[in-house]
């Protein structure tokens, strides 16, 4: 009798948290000021560091017949093809159907602006993209979108004297759904603020 019930209340406090019933479970699922810092940070150079200097094997001199063979021609490198932008997705909750910030909000983005504002990545430049999930009209998510991204970015420069300059809004609406759902169907993992690492 004693292990069903504790069996019962174990699995009723699973429930709670994925379903992110207690206060700390969506700060649980968001990320800190450090691992913020790591998904933004650019990796390394091209080239690993280095110019790509090899040495060049000589080759034999064409014979004098008007044409050059294949062999001697200049090997021409692959295009090489530009690293995907550091991004981090953030659960950002908001008021139902407004742009005011929850006390859950700030504390996600007190952890945003320690590491925007951090030496690792203070020389950058963000694109801060807010995402909807369907229900309501897509003008109505668009328009809902760009406010929140707008807000997100306020309260950054507010808080954390983080330069207009550096950031770049954008609203999504439901154009971009990080699950896939049909039309008017509430899903929390699309209600999501983007961050994009545009370079300095």
């Amino acid at each position: 009798m004693c292990s069903r019930f504790a069996t019962l209340a174990a699995a009723m406090v699973l429930g709670i948290l994925a379903v992110g019933g207690s206060p700390g479970a969506w700060a649980q699922s968001n990320p800190t000021a450090d691992q913020l810092i790591q998904k933004l940070k650019p990796t390394g150079t091209i080239g690993g560091g280095t110019r790509g200097i090899r040495p060049v094997t000589p080759t034999a001199p064409a014979p004098d017949s008007g044409t050059t063979p294949a062999a001697a021609k200049p090997a021409v490198a692959p295009p090489v093809a530009p690293p995907e932008p550091r991004s981090a997705d953030l659960t950002v909750q908001f008021a139902t159907g407004s742009a005011d910030l929850t006390p859950q909000a700030t504390h996600v983005l007190d952890e945003l602006g320690k590491a925007l504002t951090s030496r690792d990545l203070s020389a950058f430049r963000f694109r801060i993209a807010g995402h909807t999930d369907t229900v309501g009209t897509p003008e109505s998510n668009k328009a809902l979108s760009d406010q929140r991204a707008a807000a997100v970015a306020a309260y950054l420069e507010s808080k954390f004297g983080v330069p207009a300059a550096r950031l770049e809004t954008v609203g999504m609406g439901e154009a971009d759904l990080a699950v896939a759902t049909p039309p008017q169907t509430p899903e929390p993992r699309n209600r999501r603020v983007q961050v994009i690492n545009l370079g300095s």
